[in-house]
């Protein structure tokens, strides 16, 4: 009797495989899952549970399926991406220190020195009181101030 392939196998990985991949091309870009990726986890619990029923089928029959050395290379690599995963959602995104002390919307920046483009150093005061380079005479009456995301 021929072996059959192991189709559970393959398609849990296929679902951990998915699930890792796209949260950033895909569910990044989207509030809904970037803020819990419940999408991500959802793949990776379905793609469990296919390991789950191959791994069975493979071992408990080895006469008709496929998968008795694919099988658990298989789930170790699929538990190692969503243990990084989850490492990384769980853990080290936590680790970002918060933005408690930054300003919020309408309140008054505090003054600071930065450089600009071309090098030159720049103050929030000077900006607001001179007029904006290349414009029309008169007075700024304002500066955009944006706030990246981010930690480095």
């Amino acid at each position: 009797m021929k072996r059959r392939w192991n189709l559970l196998l393959w398609a849990g990985f296929l679902f951990v495989v998915i699930g890792l991949v796209s949260y950033v091309p895909i569910f990044s870009l989207f509030p809904l899952t970037r803020d819990f990726p419940w999408a991500n986890l959802s793949l990776f619990g379905v793609g469990a549970v296919l390991l789950g029923k191959g791994l069975g089928k493979a071992f408990g029959e080895p006469k008709l399926y496929r998968g008795k050395v694919f099988g658990p290379i298989l789930t170790a690599l699929s538990l190692a991406g969503i243990g990084f995963f989850c490492y990384g959602l769980l853990f080290v995104a936590r680790q970002l220190p918060s933005g408690a002390t930054a300003p919020r919307v309408g309140q008054k920046a505090p003054d600071f020195t930065l450089p600009d483009q071309n090098g030159k150093t720049v103050t929030l005061a000077e900006l607001l009181t001179s007029a904006p380079p290349g414009g029309p005479g008169g007075k700024a009456n304002g500066a955009l101030l944006i706030f990246y995301r981010g930690h480095w």
